[in-house]
């Protein structure tokens, strides 16, 4: 059954602006390494249960060389403005972050992050990511701890929704 043959369940039509595929562009920052630009696609697809389906994945802007890759699931509590990111990232880290949603922002923050044991230092501690649609623009932050960091941001992009 395709995403467009499955009803849209209730409780995410709060989530519902996110829907479809989203592509633009960012600026990477971190004390740890080279400021990079980089290009992105986004996608959020409905299930049919109250969540999203998303897939992040991005590449250098001037080398096309594969960076970021992240896959899960945006849930929300029915009835509420409480949602949970279920995240798994290429870089062997696994992820719940809990936030709200309040009109079209969205405000998350790590609860629970797990590693793989082969997994290179420095070690996340913590994320934090913002998303807010602004007019047809959607707006995406994230901030990152490490063990040699505080929270920082370290990344900034804006998407335009494909038609």
């Amino acid at each position: 059954m395709g995403d467009k043959e499955k009803p849209l369940h209730e409780a995410i039509k709060p989530l519902s602006w996110l829907l479809g595929k989203w592509t633009g562009q960012g600026k990477g920052i971190y004390p740890t390494i080279e400021d990079f630009d980089y290009l992105e696609e986004l996608e959020f697809s409905n299930v049919g249960q109250p969540m999203l389906q998303f897939s992040f994945y991005s590449v250098n802007k001037e080398t096309k060389k594969p960076l970021h890759r992240e896959v899960g699931f945006l849930r929300i509590k029915p009835g509420t403005s409480q949602v949970a990111c279920i995240s798994s990232h290429n870089n062997g880290v696994s992820e719940i972050a809990e936030g709200t949603v309040n009109g079209q922002t969205i405000e998350l923050e790590s609860r629970t992050l797990g590693r793989m044991s082969f997994g290179k230092d420095p070690q996340t501690k913590k994320l934090k990511r913002s998303l807010t649609l602004e007019g047809d623009t959607l707006h995406q932050v994230l901030y990152m701890e490490t063990n040699t960091v505080p929270m920082t941001e370290h990344l900034r992009a804006t998407y335009k929704k494909v038609p």
